[in-house]
């Protein structure tokens, strides 16, 4: 396991649930708009962004129950919590800005994870997100984001340092540079799925 760098904040599993629940009041629709935007193909190998505590494996593995998931967190505890609830994944600690696992997958999801990333690190998740799908495989990305209405914000973040939400106006775009047919499947004031197949 590499080391955690310096200034890099950790949620606590014990009270993740608890807390992200209380600021956003939507993350449970969020987390099953996320597993419907994963229907309607059969995926057999899938990655995961940001496991986090298995929440959102959970509900996609619920729709692909075959399929093997791969998945990184930067946080080796919240990790320690997903491996109990995902005993046959590959789970592995790293971060967004690393090479992503080797091979090739048909699903690649991330929930709640990539808004930690400024606009050009998530330009290029999503262009090495693309070099990891096979042909007719989906990318679903599901996080906070600037609503156009600035009235929609509800959720709270810091000053910039470690949440950095972009407009989905933007990632659309980032996604369609990187060769993504996107498209938003669902929204909620300041969060949205967006779901990308690659041609």
């Amino acid at each position: 396991m590499e080391d955690v760098p310096a200034g890099q904040y950790h949620f606590d599993p014990e009270t993740y649930l608890d807390m992200v629940t209380s600021e956003m009041p939507a993350y449970f629709a969020l987390q099953e708009a996320t597993a419907e935007a994963t229907t309607g193909f059969f995926a057999a190998r899938i990655l995961e962004l940001g496991v986090g505590t298995g929440e959102t494996a959970e509900r996609v593995l619920a729709v692909h129950p075959m399929a093997l998931l791969t998945g990184i967190d930067e946080s080796p505890e919240m990790l320690d919590r997903a491996c109990k609830r995902l005993p046959q994944a590959d789970l592995r600690v790293g971060r967004l800005e690393d090479p992503l696992p080797e091979g090739t997958y048909d699903l690649v999801v991330s929930a709640l994870a990539v808004h930690h990333l400024d606009s050009d690190g998530k330009a290029d998740l999503f262009m090495r997100v693309a070099e990891r799908l096979r042909p007719g495989g989906r990318f679903v990305l599901a996080d906070l984001v600037i609503p156009d209405d600035a009235s929609d914000t509800i959720t709270p973040i810091d000053d910039g340092a470690y949440d950095k939400p972009s407009r989905v106006e933007d990632q659309l775009r980032w996604l369609q540079a990187a060769g993504f047919l996107a498209r938003v499947t669902w929204a909620h004031r300041d969060l949205a799925v967006i779901a990308g197949d690659r041609p």
